[in-house]
């Protein structure tokens, strides 16, 4: 699953870049965005990221694109692959900046682990508002 966001100034740094808090508040919230939609109806919670690896800065003005998807599930948790890419405004091409993997816990309203459900079939919107 791709999603999208834009680096506005209210995400840059004292030198001008990306902060890498607000990178990692966003990959930490499209991966579990990608997981719910795979895993309705579960409760997932962040239990790590593994090595966090920065590439680039990020000028403002960029688009990213957060590339998630599933690598495994295990009993309790499942784990997801994230990559981010950025495009300077106004560029033609995109470059890596970021990579890690991000581990979910399924548990229950008690903070007990569960386990893990089936994912399902994500479907696109078929949703005909807007459309003559």
């Amino acid at each position: 699953m791709d999603l999208f966001t834009t680096v506005r100034p209210e995400h840059l740094n004292h030198f001008g870049h990306l902060f890498g808090g607000h990178l990692l508040l966003w990959v930490d919230q499209y991966a579990w965005l990608a997981a719910t939609r795979e895993l309705p109806g579960t409760r997932l919670v962040t239990r790590a990221m593994d090595e966090v690896v920065f590439t680039q800065g990020v000028k403002v003005g960029s688009m990213l694109r957060f590339a998630v998807q599933r690598q495994s599930i295990g009993t309790t948790s499942v784990h997801y692959r994230v990559d981010v890419y950025a495009q300077e405004s106004g560029a033609f091409e995109e470059y890596p900046v970021f990579e890690t993997r991000i581990t979910f816990v399924c548990v229950d309203e008690n903070g007990n682990k569960q386990p893990v459900p089936q994912p399902v079939h994500c479907v696109p919107c078929t949703c005909t508002r807007g459309k003559p």
